[in-house]
């Protein structure tokens, strides 16, 4: 099982149109915390898409460009690219570029956005939701199958004859489907054979079951290879030497953000009770090398996942415990995880 990291880069907003301080110092933390988990040995890297104040990454092939340039083995992705805003042709071409930079280790989560900022940023509509990332999907499938494009869809003018560049040193980039518990979306995964990312959030693992299942499923009705499908778990994560110290760290990033977006969408406020079930019940990683371990073997146990990514959650958590947890992952979960699963 491949182990890895995700992060969406929070930052505190500057609220001013330049001098963009805390922007600046936080794009320098994110890369250093790919190069550690590089040098760390984990397998993978992603870099989540949000057009947000408090995100500070809104082009993550900007970020996996430059911790192309700094890596040596990590495999960079995007997690998630909202490709129902993008423009299908051109977000090929980054990504390709990241590949011929990286030697070959670039790959692309795309999914619908589990926020909805850029669709009136870029000038489109809501109500084309589920249209447009199935029309760009299919388009993004097109160009990373043939180099001359023929195409003709809904949303934008047709392509006629024309060539796609660069090419990526990979024979094709690898396309995930990054979801977070709609049926559609793991049914849409599976009948295209295409590798499937999960975020467990906010309810005990269990529950996500069926869904894993609906994708395999669906695959097998496509006339797949389900024994051939991946599947991704990932889970919001922090390790210190000791648990009580790895919570406390931990906490206040992670209610700042829970009742931040919570205030959008309706959520009960989180606080300390809630956060103490889910980091012991539910699909929280929180806590000391062994009681991570654990828990993403567990995960392994229900899902039979192919790669577990960890995402991080670093508002108010000092730079230097991040990279310390990143240590502890790379030089102690890890191997542990992969002696278990040998």
């Amino acid at each position: 099982m491949e182990l890895g990291i995700s992060t969406f880069g929070e930052v505190t907003p500057d609220n001013k149109p330049g001098g963009a301080v805390n922007a600046h110092k936080r794009v320098q933390e994110l890369l250093e915390e790919v190069k550690l988990a590089d040098e760390v040995g984990l397998d993978v890297f992603a870099f989540g898409e949000h057009h947000r104040s408090d995100f500070v990454i809104s082009a993550p092939e900007i970020l996996m460009a430059g911790a192309a340039a700094i890596t040596k083995n990590i495999r960079l992705s995007s997690s998630v690219t909202v490709l129902s805003s993008a423009d299908p042709l051109r977000t090929f071409q980054n990504f390709a570029t990241v590949d011929l930079i990286s030697g070959g280790r670039a790959e692309m989560i795309a999914g619908r956005g589990s926020f909805i900022e850029s669709f009136p940023l870029f000038g489109f509509d809501l109500d084309d939701y589920d249209a447009l990332f199935t029309e760009k999907l299919e388009l993004f499938l097109e160009i990373n199958k043939h180099e001359m494009l023929n195409w003709k869809g809904k949303f934008r003018s047709p392509v006629v004859n024309q060539g796609v560049y660069p090419r990526p040193l990979q024979q094709s980039l690898p396309v995930w489907i990054g979801v977070g518990g709609t049926p559609a979306s793991a049914k849409r995964a599976g009948s295209l054979n295409l590798p499937m990312i999960i975020a467990i959030l906010g309810s005990a693992p269990k529950h996500f079951v069926p869904f894993v299942e609906l994708y395999r499923e669906s695959a097998a009705k496509a006339g797949h290879d389900v024994a051939k499908l991946q599947l991704a778990i990932s889970s919001q994560f922090y390790v210190a030497e000791n648990s009580g110290r790895a919570a406390d760290e931990f906490y206040p990033s992670y209610e700042a953000l829970m009742n931040r977006v919570g205030r959008d969408r309706g959520w009960d406020p989180m606080n300390r009770q809630n956060f103490e079930w889910l980091r012991k019940d539910g699909p929280l990683i929180v806590g000391d090398v062994s009681q991570a371990v654990d828990k993403i073997l567990m995960q392994h146990e229900l899902f039979k996942n192919t790669r577990f990514v960890a995402q991080l959650v670093t508002g108010h958590t000092r730079h230097a415990d991040v990279l310390k947890a990143i240590e502890l992952y790379g030089t102690k979960i890890a191997p542990a995880v992969r002696k278990a699963l040998a």
